[in-house]
């Protein structure tokens, strides 16, 4: 098995786009009242929003899969260092912008009770739930989200430091994909049908699970069948149970799979324009932030809609349209300002602790 070539991939960075775009336009079709009149101006695409735009997070476990297999073990075994040091590594890259993003949550949710009661902003933190948070470990404690979607980066570390032990423990050649992949068909076939673990990796670990086997496979010597028989497995877990995610995050691994096959063998990548490129780069690289900092703006967002009256209108659109600008705007500058720095400090802090370089799913 050869190990990939390093750099950025054009193509993972318009998947980390176009699934960030998704979940925050899922998010405004569902909070307050602003969705509310989205659905009374156009109720089919609000409600494709609501009910299919959420699924972009299995984009997201599967590109987490393939990019921690990438960094972590290429070719296949876990590279040299502790794996509690690539952990560690990890929890700080996600941890410190993390906080700073939650200030801003817990402020902007303090300023948008001012003009607006409704249940989806969050109340004041109390220290157990803003120390929950900080551990990652708010969804397992059953306390209250400070912002949407923060239950991800929480699955994001364990499914992280999961796959690395994983790697770790099978040490020996062929193990750790053994292990890892067995893993995988454990999800698939038994915990992700079970909504009791979905506060657990092991919910979740099917798609991260195939995101690895698709890089695995995309560097291998008969890439074809190692792919076939990914998407027979996938196929085999559909027919046991079908499920509208597990759909989902099959197609994307075996897309991955395919374009990394091609990365492999072309003589040349494929590339787009360069004003293109450095558009999808940059909003592909500022998807965590995105991810970090939407629902500040939803909050403020829907306090102000409400103190306007708009209403139901074709000036909702435009409103929606402000709220997702100044939503991609916040999040290059937070990006640059907030989460490049404190990745940087954390970075240095760990060098030369683990030789792996930190991979970037939802970073």
């Amino acid at each position: 098995m050869n190990s990939a070539r390093p750099g950025r991939q054009t193509h993972v960075d318009a998947l980390k786009l176009l699934a960030s775009q998704l979940i925050v336009l899922h998010h405004f079709a569902t909070y307050g009242p602003l969705a509310e009149a989205l659905s009374e101006v156009a109720p089919a695409l609000t409600n494709w929003f609501y009910d299919y735009a959420r699924m972009a997070v299995q984009v997201f476990l599967v590109l987490g899969g393939y990019l921690a297999v990438r960094s972590l073990a290429p070719a296949g075994q876990l590279r040299p260092g502790a794996p509690w040091r690539a952990i560690l590594q990890r929890y700080q890259r996600l941890i410190l912008p993390f906080l700073a993003a939650l200030v801003l949550a817990v402020a902007s949710a303090a300023l948008a009770r001012q003009w607006l009661s409704d249940d989806f902003i969050p109340g004041a933190p109390t220290w157990a739930q803003a120390l929950a948070h900080a551990a990652l470990l708010h969804g397992v404690l059953g306390h209250d989200s400070l912002s949407a979607g923060v239950w991800y980066v929480a699955i994001d570390f364990q499914l992280f430091a999961l796959m690395t032990l994983l790697l770790w423990l099978g040490r020996r050649p062929r193990w750790p994909q053994a292990l890892l992949l067995g893993l995988m068909l454990a999800s698939l076939f038994f915990f992700n049908r079970d909504e009791d673990w979905d506060n657990w990796a092991l919910y979740f670990f099917g798609a991260y699970g195939m995101g690895a086997a698709a890089f695995w496979a995309g560097n291998a010597r008969r890439p074809g069948w190692l792919l076939g028989l990914l998407a027979g497995v996938g196929l085999l877990a559909l027919v046991l149970d079908f499920r509208e995610r597990i759909t989902l995050a099959l197609a994307v691994a075996l897309l991955l799979g395919l374009l990394q096959w091609r990365h492999q063998t072309a003589a040349s990548p494929l590339r787009l324009p360069a004003s293109l490129s450095h558009a999808v780069a940059l909003l592909g690289k500022t998807s965590y932030a995105l991810f970090l900092v939407h629902f500040s703006v939803l909050m403020i967002g829907n306090a102000l809609f409400a103190q306007l009256g708009l209403g139901a209108s074709w000036l909702t659109w435009l409103f929606l349209l402000g709220c997702w600008a100044c939503c991609l705007g916040l999040a290059v500058l937070f990006e640059r300002w907030v989460e490049a720095p404190l990745s940087r400090l954390g970075y240095r802090r760990n060098r030369g602790l683990s030789s792996a370089s930190p991979h970037r799913a939802i970073l």
